[in-house]
């Protein structure tokens, strides 16, 4: 037998059924309502021993119907008892209930004294009958609370559905498929595939009716359906990811990513997937779209779970429709994750907001080079007032498109500002005119990706700027 880790703490993790059993708490102050409001939800039989009780104490036990012993606590109380919790607020108190406890043979509870406990009670994310418990074996309560808080904003609450979905038809698929290792990898499939995320998206009108028939045409043969997902991975930021785009970023197996997507994105990405790189630039379209849609098309029939990660919004200038019509009419399954696009994301770390009661009633979105990479836009309708126009891809045309803005009735005095690397540490803006942009913009060497905002709200930027002085 292998010796214990000294290093590794040596509180064993495990879920009790607690139906019927007998609880003792002893204490009626704050710290005993706790406890007690922690442990009643389980189904246990709460006795709580107690001289005086706090008023929301009192309304504790009567809004649960628990026992209440209004005297000193006995050492004979605890026979019979699976757990005791020693909460008095007075610490050798407790140390006296938790030694007498553990004497009678009982698991103990010692508030605040996790030295002298035998049990702790965890932080607990509850989707039921899915149950996740988080503890820092009492040395610090307020980290495991801050965990607890984050995995709970993580966790879909549907996973409670599919918690339950399993459990309904458990026995069912035992039966259908004998061999556990194909059991697991049905599970796998079913868990990982359509209909969980069917689940996860809060579609369950027909899962059960699909989870059946897939139980019926089950051989032990069949490959998992494949799937792909189109995700938006935002400007470059990866806080700025959406609990579904990591979820799905991690459980693909084959990733076509663009030359947009950032390495700390990319490093969210499951690491067994296999990575494909399809990035194209202004000149350079090494792999053509219809190969990408092809790709796209294969690895799904394959039974892949195919991520498909695109810089911004998948939507925005990034082709996503054109992506998801070959694969509508290949019938291949598919979903789609918005992602925050590069000029929401890029104006926002560069303190300029794109509308603004005094500056900016209307936003426009262009791009700054089109399918056959001219710069030919509706330029009166960029020359609008009091509206913000944002450019995609403008880098290499922007003394072109300086030019034209003028040209069409814009002021040469108007400002506009490039942003470089959004939401990166590495992030640069520069501000100018229409007349000064191109020369500052050549004299700092500045490198795509970049952003244009054209507009008065431009001048907030000095007020505004708030993400380089954080660094």
């Amino acid at each position: 037998m292998n010796q214990s880790d000294p290093t590794r703490t040596q509180t064993f993790p495990a879920f009790l059924d607690m139906q019927g059993r007998r609880i003792i708490i002893v204490g009626g102050g704050g710290n005993a309502e706790r406890k007690a409001g922690r442990l009643i939800q389980y189904g246990a039989r709460v006795d709580v021993i107690a001289e005086q009780l706090s008023p929301t104490m009192q309304s504790c036990i009567e809004d649960n119907q628990l026992t209440h012993i209004a005297r000193a606590w006995q050492a004979d109380d605890f026979k019979g008892a699976t757990l005791v919790v020693a909460a008095s607020d007075e610490r050798q108190s407790d140390a006296e209930v938790g030694a007498a406890a553990e004497a009678a043979g009982c698991w103990v509870n010692v508030a605040n004294q996790p030295q002298l406990s035998n049990f702790l009670i965890p932080s607990l994310v509850d989707r039921s009958p899915i149950l996740v418990a988080i503890t820092s074996s009492g040395t610090s309560p307020v980290l495991a609370r801050l965990l607890t808080a984050r995995i709970d904003a993580f966790l879909p609450h549907s996973y409670s559905e599919l918690g339950k979905l399993a459990e309904r038809y458990r026995d069912q698929i035992r039966q259908k498929i004998g061999n556990w290792r194909q059991r697991r990898r049905f599970w796998e499939q079913l868990l990982n595939g359509r209909i969980g995320e069917l689940i996860l998206q809060g579609r369950t009108q027909n899962t059960d009716q699909v989870l059946e028939q897939a139980i019926q045409d089950y051989d032990g043969d069949s490959e998992a359906q494949g799937e792909v997902y189109l995700v938006g991975a935002g400007p470059g930021d990866p806080d700025l990811l959406s609990f579904r785009a990591l979820r799905l970023m991690q459980q693909c197996d084959v990733v076509l990513y663009d030359r947009l997507v950032s390495e700390p994105v990319m490093s969210l990405v499951n690491q067994q997937a296999e990575k494909i790189y399809v990035g194209k630039q202004r000149s350079d379209h090494a792999v053509p779209q219809e190969s990408i849609n092809q790709l796209l098309v294969t690895h799904a029939k394959r039974g892949k779970r195919v991520l498909r990660l695109k810089g911004g919004d998948p939507f925005i200038f990034g082709r996503g429709g054109e992506e998801i019509e070959t694969l509508a009419s290949e019938s291949v399954p598919f979903q789609v994750v918005p992602g925050i696009t590069a000029a929401a994301g890029c104006a926002s770390y560069a303190g300029i907001p794109l509308t603004h009661r005094d500056h900016a009633q209307s936003c426009l979105f262009v791009t700054g080079h089109l399918k056959d990479n001219s710069v030919d836009l509706d330029w009166p309708a960029l020359t609008r007032a009091q509206q913000t126009v944002v450019i995609y891809m403008g880098l290499a045309g922007l003394p072109f498109i300086c030019e034209q803005l003028i040209k069409h009735g814009l002021p040469s005095t108007h400002p506009i500002a490039i942003v470089s690397q959004g939401t990166l540490s590495n992030q640069q803006v520069i501000t100018g005119t229409l007349s000064t942009l191109a020369s500052l913009v050549e004299s700092e060497a500045v490198k795509a990706p970049t952003l244009i905002i054209v507009g008065e709200v431009v001048t907030l930027r000095d007020k505004l700027a708030w993400f380089e002085t954080r660094h």
